[in-house]
């Protein structure tokens, strides 16, 4: 029993000081200090009109979200301005917005 709780002790607090050298990297990497991590910025799209969108492609909202993998109730909560998409759903719906018939092969695999 006694080797089982002390093989427990130096397992956490193995884990724990690489969690704590992980957050000291973060914030090097933050202040510019930490020449070793490539940083890459993406730029996330604006808001987007998903009603717009939507009616360019003169869909109906059910019809919109079955042919992209959106849920109805979130096109809806999106049209309605109860919520707003996130970074990677304001991406979709810019590419979907551009170039739908792309979206649409990449869809069907």
């Amino acid at each position: 029993m006694r080797k089982t709780r002390t093989t427990i002790r130096r397992k956490a607090g193995l884990v724990g000081s690489e969690i704590i050298q992980g957050l000291r990297n973060a914030v090097a990497c933050a202040k510019g200090q930490n020449r070793k991590v490539r940083m890459h910025v993406v730029q996330v799209p604006g808001p987007v009109d998903v009603r717009r969108v939507r009616r360019r492609l003169a869909m109906s909202q059910e019809e919109f979200a079955a042919r992209f993998g959106i849920s109805t109730a979130t096109v809806r909560n999106w049209e309605q301005g109860r919520r707003q998409p996130d970074g990677p759903a304001r991406v979709l719906l810019n590419i979907i917005d551009r170039e739908p018939a792309a979206v649409q092969r990449a869809l069907q695999g």
